[in-house]
């Protein structure tokens, strides 16, 4: 018989496997929640019976090898219930997907959401529509574990809506595409679909394309800051600061991101091969299995561009990806050999003012 803490969770996107995983857990007394908000030491869950401050407390702390460990928003969280309103963070439970993009720069993880079953990739249709952008966010999309949908938003402000659909269905890779007017509502019932009980949406898309304007069409008030677009170049600003989990009157959950200027790809392989998956299905027709696309006899991709089947440009924006991704590998292995070098002289150090209590007893603390 459902409880209705049960039908409380599975509103919240519980599943049998999450429960599976929570069973220890539960042995132990602790309660499922699932994050809202989260910062690195301020994290928002629901619980079956409301809303919890989780209490980042030390020991967790101490335990977290790498950021990427620390509660995200959509995260299934096993808390320790400290009084009515407070919890401390006992685990986090595995994901079933992660958004995640790099820092090129230091070579580290920054995951951005968790548990999402659907990325809606919001792109505007007026003159910022960026081709090469998009298939990055398709690229992380697939990467993450979570099934892309492209939604082309501002409909009422494309002169030509056949051509641009065509162009960026062409870049898609099979992923649905979608066509909508946020200001107006018209198209928007194309996301219903997705936005069934039980299952997550996250809006993924640049500063002003309208994630916040769809957000606050589908909860059906005006949760989210809507801010204009600048009129000279039609670029937004952020509107949207953190990120959040919210649960929609239909029934489905919904997480909102701030617009990010930076998608650097994280551990992103299989995306990058999802989005582009008909240079893969050219090439198998290259003279030589191992072609570089560049000046080998026989190229059948090369062919393909001189033809005009495919646009040059995506051969070189999954080059660029590529090579990113490459960049971002090798300072993963200099940021693990330090930080190993960094866990192995702590162990040293330890030891040794262990040794030496033993030798001096006396020095010993009561």
């Amino acid at each position: 018989m459902e409880t209705s803490t049960d039908a409380r969770l599975f509103r919240l996107g519980w599943t049998e496997g999450r429960g599976n995983a929570f069973a220890p857990y539960a042995q132990a007394g602790f309660i499922a929640a699932r994050a809202v908000t989260a910062a690195r030491d301020t994290v928002r869950a629901a619980s079956a019976t409301g809303q919890l401050t989780v209490v980042v407390q030390r020991g967790f702390r101490r335990g977290a090898s790498a950021a990427s460990e620390y509660p995200v928003v959509g995260d299934w969280l096993a808390l320790e219930p400290l009084d009515g309103e407070n919890a401390a963070l006992r685990a986090v439970l595995p994901r079933s997907s992660v958004f995640s993009r790099g820092d090129h720069e230091v070579g580290t993880e920054q995951v951005i959401a968790a548990n999402v079953d659907t990325a809606v990739i919001v792109a505007a249709l007026t003159y910022e529509l960026n081709l090469r952008r998009l298939e990055r966010y398709l690229a992380l999309a697939w990467s993450s574990g979570a099934a892309p949908v492209v939604l082309l938003n501002k409909a009422d402000l494309c002169p030509d809506l056949p051509a641009r659909v065509a162009e960026v269905t062409a870049v898609a890779g099979g992923a649905p595409v979608l066509v909508a007017s946020a200001l107006t509502g018209q198209g928007l019932d194309g996301l219903r679909p997705y936005l069934a009980a039980n299952h997550t949406v996250c809006l993924l898309g640049s500063s002003g394309v309208g994630k916040s304007t769809i957000t606050n069409a589908l909860l059906g008030e005006e949760r989210q800051l809507v801010r204009e677009v600048r009129a000279d170049d039609q670029r937004g600003r952020h509107t949207t600061t953190g990120r959040e989990l919210f649960e929609l009157p239909v029934g489905g959950l919904l997480i909102d991101t701030p617009g990010m200027r930076a998608i650097g790809l994280w551990d992103a392989d299989d995306g990058v091969e999802r989005a582009f998956a008909d240079i893969d299905a050219i090439a198998l027709e290259c003279r030589f299995s191992d072609c570089a696309h560049d000046a080998e006899p026989g190229c059948a991709v090369r062919a393909a561009i001189e033809r005009g089947d495919l646009d040059g440009s995506r051969l070189e924006s999954r080059r660029k990806l590529e090579l990113e991704m490459r960049s971002i590998e090798r300072r993963m292995s200099v940021a693990a050999a330090r930080a190993e070098g960094r866990r192995m002289g702590k162990l040293y150090r330890d030891a040794g003012k262990q040794a030496a209590r033993k030798q001096r007893p006396w020095e010993a603390r009561p």
